[in-house]
């Protein structure tokens, strides 16, 4: 078991299988040590946290939101390193998407992707430090509350 299964294990987290593309792309694609992992949503299996902010998901809700697409995440990772997370050697960058409604208070996206931010640190330490952006969107793929997307540095196999 690697430092980060054990971590995981440590946060009682249980990773799920890598998301099967639902369009015409693929779940993450590797150039040179850089994973490209594309958008993941804030469901697993019929687990789903869906809503908009302004009209029925509130900030804690959506943190829980994109803790889960950070698990979703970390499957593509677990995924592109061949099943050993302890070749992820930086998170380089997020880019967070919440469902929102015009008008709502900007302060609250950030504090939002931070349930995917907070937990990425948790799980990796330094490594998990990244960059990002966070913005709304009017509305997201099956109606979920988050959608986030990350470039990974990993070692060579």
């Amino acid at each position: 078991m690697s430092n980060i299964d054990a971590r995981l294990t440590e946060l009682g987290l249980t990773l799920p299988e890598a998301a099967a593309p639902v369009a015409n792309y693929v779940g993450y694609v590797q150039s040179g040590n850089l994973i490209f992992i594309s958008g993941q949503i804030s469901k697993i299996g019929s687990h789903e946290i869906g809503g908009r902010l302004g009209e029925d998901l509130t900030v804690e809700r959506g943190q829980e939101a994109a803790k889960l697409s950070a698990l979703n995440l970390m499957a593509q990772m677990k995924a592109a390193c061949g099943g050993d997370l302890s070749r992820v050697k930086r998170i380089v960058k997020l880019g967070g998407f919440v469902q929102a409604l015009p008008g709502v208070t900007q302060a609250d996206i950030p504090k939002i992707i931070n349930g995917c931010s907070d937990l990425m640190v948790a799980v990796f330490g330094d490594k998990g430090r990244h960059a990002r952006f966070a913005v709304s969107a009017p509305s997201l793929p099956l109606d979920v509350a988050v959608e986030i997307d990350a470039i990974v540095e990993i070692e060579p196999a």
